[in-house]
């Protein structure tokens, strides 16, 4: 086959590879020089998306309405902004090998593209019982949350079952806990189950996460913690009906929806690159060890520069401004300029129901739960600080306004001096509002 050369790579299709594209669009970059190569058959789209609205019954999300860059406000890239800005989409390809000595990628089909610049933005894929050898993880009505085609996989099986039928969601986490909260408002019965001791246990506290069990169970989610999937066990369709916990209970299911985790895509680069904590080490400009190659989002680990360390960071929020350093990055080398370090501050968030909460820095030292965290509140407005050697380094909010969680952001940017535990308790989001 002929070879297809380009000045620019973005290798993959998520979130990244979109804010890339407008960086280098936005730095006049000419027609021709820039492709993205993506094994999704869409433009790059919002990923968070997937999780919330595309499941809801009404007001429900569909695309071209969460292309990116919508998600952080900006334009929204369909197909035709890309033609337009003569930025290649070669979608629906696989690449199966990269040299990046020759700095050639080659796909599935044999296809080889040439590159002076690549940008690997490849993300994560999810970890699947399968890969466990979990007995009957590979029956019909198992469904995992990452891309959009298995989104829409899901959504056919809500529409099959209707109303009354039975789910599992295994995972306590991100997905466990947005997916539990989709299905319920789809009417299924849903049971959450996962073997950590409480929900979201790389982020909440007990006392945090006690809020959201809470809140869960009200809403008819039945919480089984501190439980392992140990097998599934079919119909005469080969379609799921049971789901074994190593306690001996056996779960009904109509579907079951998978989210226990994660890994990032870096085998394509073994060998080739140096890697650490998991991901692609780079640099505070997300540059590799590799001359002229770059990784951004999920696989990039890099220096975080308040906390002096370095990190991987799964996240839409680090998806975005990673890229767009990256490029920024690319342009001031090729321009002998300098910019600044990747000053990053930690960002999370989610959304399920009618709640929603942020969190900005970092989860290490004491903390401390202020407001009203009853998972009976009207109000259910509540947050948490995290202090260490005596700085507010952490802040979570729920139900905040936007003025709100600006400030517990700052917080957890200035970092500022805490009297007590107790005097933080009591103020709440009185001391936010004074930095």
């Amino acid at each position: 086959m002929a070879e297809k050369s380009f000045k620019y790579v973005i290798l993959g299709g998520g979130v990244s590879a979109g804010y890339a594209a407008r960086a280098f669009a936005k730095h006049g970059a000419k027609h021709g020089e820039v492709a993205i190569i993506s094994k999704e058959a869409v433009a790059p789209y919002e990923r968070p998306a997937l999780s919330k609205a595309y499941l809801f019954p009404e007001g429900t999300a569909r695309l071209p309405g969460f292309h990116v860059c919508v998600g952080s406000g900006g334009e929204r890239l369909l197909p035709e902004w890309y033609t337009e800005k003569g930025i290649s989409l070669i979608l629906s390809t696989e690449i199966v090998k990269a040299d990046l000595a020759s700095k050639t990628l080659t796909s599935a089909a044999g296809e080889i593209f040439k590159y002076q610049t690549l940008i690997i933005a490849t993300g994560s894929t999810v970890l699947k019982l399968t890969d466990f050898g979990t007995p009957g993880a590979d029956a019909k009505n198992i469904f995992y949350l990452r891309e959009i085609d298995e989104a829409d996989a899901l959504v056919a099986a809500i529409k099959a079952k209707k109303n009354g039928s039975k789910a599992v969601v295994v995972g306590g986490g991100y997905i466990g806990l947005e997916l539990s909260a989709a299905l319920r408002v789809n009417n299924i019965d849903v049971c959450m189950v996962f073997p950590e001791p409480w929900c979201m246990p790389r982020l909440f506290t007990a006392g945090i996460a006690a809020f959201y069990e809470g809140y869960y169970t009200n809403k008819g989610v039945n919480v089984i913690k501190g439980a392992l999937v140990v097998g599934f066990e079919t119909n005469e369709n080969g379609e799921v009906k049971n789901v074994k916990l190593k306690d001996g209970r056996v779960l009904e299911a109509d579907i079951v929806v998978v989210g226990v985790g994660a890994k990032p895509l870096t085998q394509l680069f073994k060998g080739q690159i140096e890697e650490d904590k998991g991901g692609i080490k780079t640099d505070a400009f997300f540059k590799t060890s590799v001359p002229n190659v770059y990784a951004v989002g999920d696989v990039a680990t890099f220096p975080m520069k308040m906390y002096g360390d370095i990190r991987r960071v799964e996240h839409v929020d680090h998806a975005r401004k990673s890229a767009e350093q990256a490029v920024e990055a690319i342009y001031a080398s090729e321009e002998g300029k300098s910019i600044g370090e990747y000053e990053y501050l930690p960002f999370f968030y989610s959304r399920s129901f009618d709640l929603s909460w942020q969190f900005y820095g970092d989860n290490v030292g004491e903390s401390v739960v202020f407001g009203d965290s009853s998972p009976a509140s009207p109000s259910h407005k509540f947050g948490a600080y995290w202090v260490k050697d005596g700085k507010v380094v952490g802040a979570f909010l729920e139900s905040g306004s936007p003025e709100e969680n600006k400030a517990i952001a700052k917080v957890a940017k200035v970092q500022p001096p805490a009297d007590s535990l107790d005097k933080l308790a009591t103020d709440g989001l009185t001391f936010a509002s004074k930095i």
